[in-house]
């Protein structure tokens, strides 16, 4: 080995040196559970302490369940508009009017012939642009119920955040995330739904490149880019929703989820 290299792990080497790892333990959560609590004991389990600067990642589905927002098809009575949606994608009604009622409008709803069941693309009444809403079957816990998103996701990011910071006298920052397919690529990644601390973006207008050059539009989207990095170490199957992690350069900022769509106006598919 050239000894002249340097080791970019070493932490003398000046270089941003990250470390990430799923929080073992989180259990079956259920309405009225204190999250901030049970994250925090886990963590501590897992002799895991925070320090200045961590960020927790975790999927909303825990969120979701802990603060109600999961609905029973049994429960749902399909509308006109629902039924309509339902044969021509060969989708449940029930599932279809769950659907609407998180959305402020219907993008997109198609079915190829050799799906199964097809897809609506939904303005979620967050203003997320997704598929079915982000209304989601899996992971559920139950037959015939569908998870939503959080009411408010930052404002369940800002509890978590409160709480852990004062348990462990650390200034840290939560982003959480859900699974989202992107225009023009297969599969899915995960982003940003709920901020608190942490930034949306990173505005790099006006800085200089590495040869000297301005940049004009550069924008990291630096907390989908944390959603999409926890997705490396989240595995569905093994009850691991909850991502620590350190080592990031990031300042402190009041920006929401919210942040990270595109307005409008400048919406050059509509």
């Amino acid at each position: 080995m050239n000894s002249a290299i340097p080791n970019p792990f070493a932490p003398q080497s000046g270089l941003c040196t990250l470390q990430m790892a799923a929080v073992p333990g989180i259990p079956e959560i259920h309405e009225g559970d204190n999250l901030p609590q049970i994250i925090g004991d886990c963590l501590e389990r897992a002799g895991l302490h925070l320090v200045d600067g961590d960020v927790i990642t975790s999927a909303h589905k825990i969120f979701s369940k802990a603060e109600g927002c999961v609905v029973n098809m049994a429960d749902v009575t399909p509308g006109e508009e629902a039924h309509r949606y339902a044969a021509m994608l060969n989708k449940d009604p029930r599932k279809v009017e769950v659907i609407l009622r998180e959305s402020r409008s219907v993008v997109k709803a198609f079915k190829h012939p050799a799906q199964r069941e097809g897809t609506m693309i939904c303005e979620h009444r967050l203003g997320f642009k997704s598929a079915n809403a982000a209304v989601d079957e899996s992971n559920t816990g139950e037959d015939g119920a569908l998870i939503l998103l959080p009411k408010d996701p930052d404002a369940s990011a800002r509890a978590l955040r409160d709480a852990l910071s004062r348990r462990f006298r650390a200034r840290i920052g939560v982003a959480i995330t859900d699974t989202f397919g992107r225009p023009w690529r297969l599969g899915q990644v995960n982003v940003a739904v709920g901020l608190a601390g942490v930034p949306a973006t990173i505005k790099e207008q006006g800085n200089e490149d590495a040869y000297g050059r301005l940049l004009s539009v550069t924008e990291p989207a630096f907390a989908d880019e944390l959603a999409a990095a926890s997705g490396l170490v989240i595995r569905k199957a093994a009850q691991t929703p909850v991502v620590l992690f350190r080592g990031l350069d990031w300042q402190e900022t009041t920006s929401s989820a919210a942040h990270l769509l595109r307005a409008q106006k400048e919406d050059m598919f509509k």
